[in-house]
């Protein structure tokens, strides 16, 4: 199973890039609605595997702490995800999330941990999610943001193993 996590080094280079142009504090506390636009991609037992774009929605409430931000979220993506070798297919994915991050002053660098949902053709199942993610302000109520997340699930396939998929999501978010 491919166990890399190919978003990853984009998303580093990126915090690193909006770190060095920190500017004024943003204030982050409140809650958000927004909408999500990504990429997941899926591997299985035997040798199953499938990409395909995914989107959704997701609300939150975000607490600053100064530099310190501490946040929860729930998260919904819509997927279509065929698995190949009639394994089934990756039909949705519902997430908790616990968000901690950073304030770099014009962008919120966080890590993401909580639990995710997977609903396939076969079964479902709940595991952990983690990743990171990105966000920058545009104007005084709207977020663009970024996330990599990763999540490991158990016998959702036709087959005994594992379902291992990392989505990474484009998101647009209103702050209240």
């Amino acid at each position: 199973m491919n166990q890399t996590f190919k978003p990853l080094p984009a998303l580093i280079a990126a915090a690193l890039i909006v770190s060095a142009s920190s500017g004024l504090a943003e204030d982050w506390t409140g809650g958000y609605v927004g909408l999500s636009f990504g990429y997941a991609d899926a591997d299985g037992p035997g040798g199953s595997s499938g990409d395909d774009t995914s989107f959704g929605a997701h609300v939150g409430y975000d607490q600053d702490f100064g530099n310190f931000v501490l946040g929860g979220e729930l998260e919904y993506n819509r997927l279509s995800l065929n698995l190949n070798q009639s394994q089934g297919s990756l039909d949705s994915m519902t997430r908790l999330k616990l968000r901690g991050g950073y304030d770099f002053g014009s962008a919120l660098g966080y890590v993401v941990v909580g639990a995710a949902r997977a609903e396939t053709s076969v079964d479902s199942d709940t595991a952990a999610v983690y990743g990171i993610g990105i966000a920058y302000p545009i104007g005084k109520n709207f977020v663009i943001s970024g996330e990599a997340l990763r999540q490991d699930f158990d016998d959702v396939t036709r087959s005994t193993g594992g379902l291992d998929s990392n989505v990474f999501n484009l998101r647009t978010t209103f702050r209240f």
